[in-house]
């Protein structure tokens, strides 16, 4: 893995180990959401989630962020998480925050305002239809700490489908999986880019109408 672009554009960032949890970004995917974002980023607050070795964060740090908040819950990844934030020397701009990116303590850790949310969930929980409504409170609930100008970002498989019944004994019926819904309570969106198998959905924070505020 590396950085791409910015202060430490081709310098190279640690890689967990082959058990772990983390699927980084790949370069191109990664290259895109900057493009999509040019502008974003310099001088802007950062909430990373499920962040990995923060291929993902320290990106935006290169390219000018002033704080990155990094949550990662697995201990190995957030050790080479801590080495890559130590081998860029950026400790005063990005906090590796040890917890689960959808608890409680990071909607307290995250910044106010944020202009930046990433979301990089494992496959494996989005696919899950038990799980995905977690993914997409939690998503929610961090949007309405937006500015008004920030965007959040969302990675997921494409398509994303879920099963609608994993007991049905017909497993090829062709009505098997639906589409998921990808509307999020309280955003604007998602204005999707698809990449072969993987898509990032952009939102924005939907702003309250006039009367919402108790104007006329």
């Amino acid at each position: 893995m590396r950085i791409i672009a910015g202060e430490f554009r081709r310098r190279k960032l640690f890689s967990p180990s082959d058990k772990s949890p983390a699927r980084p970004m790949p370069d191109v995917v990664k290259e895109a959401v900057f493009n999509l974002l040019r502008g974003h980023t310099e001088g802007m607050a950062v909430l990373d989630l499920f962040a990995g070795s923060g291929a993902i964060g320290l990106e935006a740090v290169s390219r000018g962020a002033s704080r990155c908040v990094l949550v990662e819950r697995d201990r190995g990844t957030l050790d080479v998480l801590r080495r890559n934030i130590e081998h860029l020397g950026v400790e005063e701009r990005a906090e590796a925050v040890s917890g689960d990116a959808l608890g409680p303590a990071v909607v307290a850790r995250c910044p106010r305002p944020v202009h930046l949310i990433f979301c990089d969930p494992p496959y494996a929980m989005v696919r899950d239809a038990r799980q995905w409504p977690r993914v997409a409170a939690q998503l929610s609930r961090l949007i309405a700490f937006l500015d008004d100008e920030g965007y959040a970002v969302l990675r997921t498989p494409w398509p994303f489908l879920h099963e609608r019944d994993p007991d049905r004994d017909d497993r090829d019926a062709t009505d098997r999986f639906a589409q998921v819904s990808l509307d999020l309570e309280g955003a604007i969106g998602p204005e999707t880019h698809v990449y072969g198998t993987t898509a990032v959905h952009l939102y924005m924070k939907r702003r309250p109408e006039p009367d919402d505020e108790g104007g006329p």
